[in-house]
Order: C-alpha cells, then sequence, then structure tokens
C-alpha cells in the first residue's frame, strides 16, 4: 500500500508540474523585496493557493504589511512526529533594474529557467514547500504525526516580524518535532547546522581640515585604512570542533566546495571578516573627519561573538580615535546530523538526481536557526545557490521540480515509516 501511494504522490506530482512552473513564475512576478516589506501581494499569491483547495489556514500580522500564513492538519494514521515546513516570502531588493537581462520582477519562464529577483532566496523553496504541503493534505489519512507550513515576511533584515514572531508568540504551532526547510544549498548539502554573525560599526573622529593642510590633523580615512589591515588578524583565530562534526564536515570537503565553492572547506571552522561598508567624507578639499566602519564578522559553530570580541577590541584599543559599538549577534547553532530525516533526505535526493547530499555547515543565516534555538532538528535543501541575490538570479526549471518531489517524498517517507 506505501509502495503504491507513493508512486501516486510521483505521478501527481509530475502532472501538474507545468501547474507548479506558472505558479512560481506567479510568485517572482509578485515583488516582496525586503526592504521596504511589503509582502502583501505575494502573500496574497500563497492564500489563494490554499483557499482554491479549502486548505484552511491562519494568517498573523503582527506588522500588517508582512503577513505571515501558518497551516496546519493532522494525519490520519495514527500517531507520529510532528514536521514543519518553513519558507519566505521576503527577498532581497534590485539595486539596478535596468542592467538586468530580463526585468527581475517578471518571473520570466524561458532558456529552461524562471527568472527574476527572489527566485532562488527563496520563492523557489517556498513555492515547492505549498506544492508538498498541497499534495500531502490529500493523501492525508495515510500519514502519521502532523504537517505544518509556515511562509513567513521578515527574513532577509532578520527582521522581527516573520519567524521569530511566530516562534516566541505562538510556538505551540510552529515548533513541532522537526522542520525542513527549502532554502537554497545546491544538491550536494543538507545545512544541519549555520555559522554566527557579529557586525559592528567602528567610528574614527579626528578635528578633520582643510585639504591643502594635511600635516595640522590626523585623517579618519587614512587611520581607517591601516585598521582595516589589522581586522584580517581576526581572520587567524580558529575554532575546536566536537569530533563527531570533525568528522561529518571532513568527509564532506568536497561536497562543502562544490556547494560554496573552491577552499570553502578549508575555512569553514574559522573566523571570516568582511569590511561590508567604509562612509566617510565631505568633499574633495577637505580632511575627513570621521569615518565608519561596518564589519560582517562571521563565526563557525565551535565559537560564539563573546570569543572574538575580546580579539576585536584590542584591535581598537591600538588607535586613540576610535569607538566601537555592536550592532548585531546570532550565534551559531547545529543539531544532530544523525537524526532520522537526513538519510530519507538523502537517498531521495540521489534516487532524484543522481547525487548524495552531505550534511553540511551553512555559511549564512536561515530562518532554521530559530528552530535550532529552540531544541528542534533543523535541517534545509534546497536548490542551487549560484547567482543568489545577484544580476540575472534565475533557477533552472528542472532543479526547482527536483526540490519539490525531494521535500514531498522525504516527508511522506518520513510520515509514513
Amino acid at each position: 500500500m506505501t509502495q503504491s501511494l507513493r508512486n501516486d504522490l510521483i505521478a501527481a506530482l509530475d502532472a501538474e508540474a507545468d501547474e507548479q512552473v506558472a505558479f512560481l513564475s506567479r510568485f517572482v512576478a509578485a515583488p516582496s523585496p525586503n526592504p521596504p516589506g511589503d509582502t502583501r501581494e505575494a502573500t496574497s499569491h500563497l492564500i489563494d493557493a490554499l483557499n482554491a483547495e479549502g486548505l484552511e489556514h491562519e494568517v498573523f500580522a503582527p506588522n500588517e504589511v508582512m503577513p505571515n500564513i501558518v497551516a496546519s492538519f493532522e494525519g490520519g494514521a495514527g500517531d507520529g512526529p510532528h514536521v514543519v515546513l518553513n519558507g519566505h516570502i521576503d527577498v532581497f531588493p534590485v539595486e539596478d533594474p535596468e542592467v538586468w537581462s530580463k526585468d527581475p520582477w517578471s518571473g520570466e519562464v524561458s532558456e529552461g529557467r524562471i527568472w527574476g529577483r527572489g527566485v532562488i532566496d527563496m520563492k523557489c523553496g517556498t513555492a515547492s514547500l505549498l506544492h508538498v504541503y498541497r499534495h500531502l493534505h490529500r493523501i492525508r489519512e495515510h500519514l502519521k504525526g502532523r504537517v505544518t507550513l509556515t511562509c513567513v515576511s521578515d527574513e532577509e533584515t532578520v527582521g522581527p516580524w516573520g519567524a521569530r514572531w511566530l516562534v516566541a508568540n505562538v510556538p505551540e504551532k510552529v515548533l513541532g518535532d522537526v522542520l525542513l526547510s527549502a532554502e537554497a544549498t545546491g544538491k550536494h548539502a543538507v545545512y544541519f547546522a549555520e555559522r554566527g554573525v557579529f557586525w559592528a560599526t567602528i567610528t574614527l573622529r579626528t578635528p578633520g581640515g582643510h585639504g591643502a593642510y594635511g600635516h595640522t590633523t590626523p585623517s579618519a580615512t587614512r587611520i581607517a585604512a591601516a585598521m582595516i589591515q589589522d581586522f584580517e588578524e581576526l581572520e587567524k583565530i580558529e575554532g575546536a570542533l566536537s569530533d563527531n562534526v570533525a568528522a561529518i564536515l571532513e568527509r564532506a570537503e568536497a561536497s562543502i566546495d562544490l556547494s560554496h565553492g573552491e577552499g570553502t572547506s578549508a575555512m569553514l571552522n574559522k573566523v571570516t571578516v568582511n569590511v561590508a561598508m567604509v562612509n566617510a567624507g565631505v568633499k574633495a578639499n577637505m580632511i575627513p573627519s570621521r569615518c565608519d566602519i561596518v564589519l560582517d564578522i562571521r563565526l563557525p559553530i565551535s565559537m560564539t561573538y563573546a570569543d572574538v570580541l575580546p580579539h576585536l577590541e584590542a584591535i581598537v584599543a591600538r588607535y586613540p580615535h576610535a569607538t566601537m559599538k555592536i550592532d548585531e549577534t546570532i550565534d551559531p547553532n547545529w543539531c544532530d546530523p544523525d537524526h532520522a530525516l537526513v538519510p530519507i533526505l538523502q537517498k531521495n535526493a540521489q534516487a532524484l538526481s543522481g547525487t548524495m547530499p552531505d550534511p553540511i555547515v551553512c555559511l549564512g543565516m536561515t530562518d532554521a536557526r530559530l528552530w535550532r534555538y529552540a531544541g528542534i532538528p533543523a535541517f534545509v535543501y534546497g536548490s542551487t545557490t549560484e547567482g543568489t541575490a545577484g544580476l540575472n538570479e534565475s533557477v533552472e526549471i528542472d532543479d526547482y521540480l527536483h526540490v519539490v518531489k525531494t521535500h514531498a517524498l522525504s516527508v511522506f517517507d518520513y510520515l509514513s515509516a
């Protein structure tokens, strides 16, 4: 019976492939850049799909322009785990739309791809999970446990109105027993962990003065140039991984580099420093009296910002014109990479694509961290990461359909065991 149902599920997904492509195209064509963060049009697209099948859902909008959707159903085959599916609706802004080869808000379908801002991060994944939810609901009487779909509207700015709000205010609805996200990973990776974030602003202040009299005052920008070189010292800091995680990442070195670029595996357990912004100066003939340096420091899963803070403070202390402000800290997070859902994901991904994804650490951030902070195992598997938030962002149609099918079969298998 289970195999027959599984075959029927595959056939149903295949039968509506064109519909799934058209759905994602329309989803991308509903702009939801954050900032500014108004996702109402894109959210309505998802709600319309749920309503079309009579699927009950709730909308939580602590910020009226950033609504969140929560839908849930009980399986009819007895007790089992509560699986939560999570995707976000907001996307990165488009800085310069006229240089795109396609309209970034068109959702154009051409050349075997779907084009537009946010199609990778993460409208492809969110659309996939909505289709997964729809199809599993149709066969719910054969599933154990519970399935919940969460589509949130405030992820790109690490904002307070999306998953953070749901986890804090309605945890009984959204936490569950395990979370599955379809953020982009590439076919070689399943994320079980994420690096941490430490954002800080260094401000340099000097008297400033006329550009012709450089001998009379220090220049804030010249001091900044020296300080920026010193920040490279932070990248020599390495953490100490537990033996089992170190072994898992060692085995996955090839997959890590395939997913994120050659050399990624070598720096995964090191601190990295991005000098994200340097703001200074008023006009060409003035010596800058102020320079702000914004740092984006990423932390390995083996340490927190408190481990790095003394090293950064020591660098800043060398410069009497400098002060520092901590802007944001997000601790690294992880869960057990040997969780029962992981081999199911791996088996289905390999069967469908020919590639076995390895458990690895995510370089960036996803909402999965919020479930891990709450003690809930959370895993991420999705489309390619190549081109995320970049010019002419697009995803292969086959990649998108692969994500839909992998998630649908994995949840089915997990709740049918």
